[in-house]
């Protein structure tokens, strides 16, 4: 199996211009035959709290069809991240597209202190399974939940991944964290990140994969987009930039 985090640039409140850019790293993805791609925390439209009431979607909503027919025509399970309402309720999401599935969804669990005024948490725990390999998913703030990792591990997750933002300010106290999941409870882990500015921060790239012991096998830079993919039969890891 090869997973892949997903490192880019979002364009703010661009749905359309961001879901042209994660095409062309899925097709990149594709090339490489990727198996699952996770891309950071609310990449459809950047992480932009004050516009996720407007920018936000059912996740079953058409406009993000183009990314089934990717998963079914190559193969590949891609998480992508979108502000979802239910009701009148917001949630920070995962929505998950898997070959021949229908579309799936995982809910932010935990909340950061900014977010708490304009998104609601989710309650439910997200593992998928992919050519037997069991995956959970984490989005940013759920990795310093210990519970979070810890059901992971309780579950029987071989790997844990998390879409996040993480500043140049923020980024080395989580990459330790994810590095302790790891070695903690024997789980790859997969962390994958921004470049650029989104919601007032300057994004530190720095996409991640650690072993089972929490030792790094590879990271991205701060400053391109690109792929970051593990194979999980090897343990070796390959680095594409996209420019």
């Amino acid at each position: 199996m090869k997973i892949a985090a997903a490192q880019i640039k979002p364009v703010k409140g661009d749905i359309l211009k961001n879901i042209e850019k994660h095409k062309t790293v899925i097709n990149a993805a594709a090339h490489h035959n990727v198996d699952l791609m996770i891309f950071p925390e609310l990449s459809i439209t950047g992480y932009e709290p004050e516009l996720a009431k407007q920018l936000s979607i059912h996740y079953e909503d058409p406009v993000l069809d183009i990314f089934q027919k990717m998963a079914d025509e190559n193969k590949i399970s891609i998480t992508v991240g979108m502000p979802v309402k239910s009701d009148d309720q917001v949630f920070i999401s995962s929505i998950i597209f898997q070959p021949g599935k229908r579309r799936d969804v995982y809910l932010k669990r935990n909340l950061f202190s900014t977010e708490t005024g304009i998104f609601s948490k989710g309650e439910n725990f997200c593992q998928l399974e992919i050519l037997q390999n069991k995956v959970s998913l984490a989005i940013c703030y759920d990795l310093s939940d210990p519970m979070h990792s810890q059901e992971a591990y309780q579950v029987g997750s071989d790997i844990y991944t998390a879409s996040v933002l993480n500043s140049v300010n923020g980024v080395d106290e989580d990459l330790v964290k994810l590095s302790n999941i790891a070695k903690t409870y024997h789980m790859h882990v997969v962390m994958a990140n921004f470049t650029g500015e989104s919601g007032g921060y300057e994004c530190a790239g720095k996409s991640s994969v650690w072993n089972n012991n929490g030792s790094l096998l590879g990271q991205l830079n701060r400053e391109n987009e690109g792929l970051l993919i593990l194979n999980m039969e090897n343990n070796q890891v390959e680095k594409i930039y996209i420019n």
